[in-house]
């Protein structure tokens, strides 16, 4: 990845996270507004975890901007794992907002009686829907942009904003149970969206350790390298090839097949053709290393 397209993407990042952080502010003030005003522990509860949105966003930036650092004498294979740590962290605020979440809706369900549950007013109703329709277009907004950059960072926080829009939806169901006259359903909305919320924060955490645990790249993209690989002059067979995810980026290793009887200059030609070829190709790898085995005539 050249110097100009880290920084376009760099700059997609901080574009579309302080976008989203302006959307959440307004959106978790308005909605746990509107759960006072309506008596509504689902959208109070549904606005806390708009409100986690933007810490959750702060954190994607912060590890984002540090994961672009280049390469230094003590990080000489650079930083790009600290993207890791940022969705790592942003699991962790996913899961105990969750549970805080949870807690409360168990609390009321278990605690109160069935005549003490207010029921909710019409404007908390009104929140939900509007959460619903802002986060699902939050939702697409951002995984497209960590589409384009390749970002797990930003892809976590892209299912934080879908997380929001499902619980959005509990909220909804669960104030139009109370309001038809079954005030439990509210709380019980609390703990289903406490439920989704802790699912996302486990998917989130669950990626970025893959990616540091150094995971291989997917069949499809693996089957792709091959085909480029394999299209080269001179290749006359793949021996091996792996790969792992480092963070956001990319390390391949390839044994290739060669003439035996080509020059060190020619073979090293060949080599230099593959390692440019897959680098072109995927944008995502950082580095591809080549090496040249002797072809076995039978």
């Amino acid at each position: 990845m050249t110097n100009d397209l880290a920084k376009q993407n760099e700059k997609i990042v901080m574009r579309v996270s302080t976008n989203s952080m302006i959307v959440n502010i307004i959106l978790s003030v308005f909605k746990v507004a509107a759960g006072f005003i309506a008596h509504s522990g689902a959208m109070i509860s549904d606005g806390v975890h708009s409100a986690s949105d933007v810490f959750s966003t702060i954190i994607v930036m912060v590890g984002y901007k540090m994961s672009a650092k280049d390469s230094d004498e003590n990080h000489q294979y650079g930083h790009e794992r600290m993207e890791c740590v940022a969705a790592i962290l942003l699991a962790m605020v996913l899961c105990v907002t969750g549970f805080a979440i949870g807690a409360g809706g168990v609390e009321k369900i278990f605690g109160a009686e069935a005549s003490a549950l207010e029921v909710p007013g019409k404007l908390a109703l009104a929140a939900a829907i509007l959460s619903i329709v802002v986060k699902e277009g939050m939702y697409h907004y951002t995984r497209h942009a960590a589409k384009q950059v390749n970002s797990g960072a930003l892809m976590a926080d892209a299912w934080h904003h879908r997380s929001d829009a499902l619980s959005s939806v509990g909220s909804l169901i669960g104030i139009s149970g109370a309001m038809l006259g079954f005030p439990i359903c509210d709380p019980i909305a609390s703990v289903v969206i406490s439920l989704f919320i802790i699912k996302a924060s486990y998917d989130i955490f669950k990626d970025a350790i893959d990616k540091m645990m150094d995971t291989a790249c997917d069949t499809e993209t693996l089957e792709k390298m091959k085909s480029v690989v394999e299209a080269q002059n001179g290749v006359m067979g793949i021996d091996r090839i792996q790969t792992r995810q480092f963070g956001a980026r990319a390390y391949v290793d390839v044994e290739i097949a060669a003439d035996g009887n080509l020059t060190l200059t020619a073979a090293h030609a060949i080599a230099e053709g593959v390692h440019d070829a897959i680098e072109e190709n995927f944008p995502e790898v950082k580095h591809c290393m080549v090496h040249v085995n002797p072809a076995v005539v039978r």
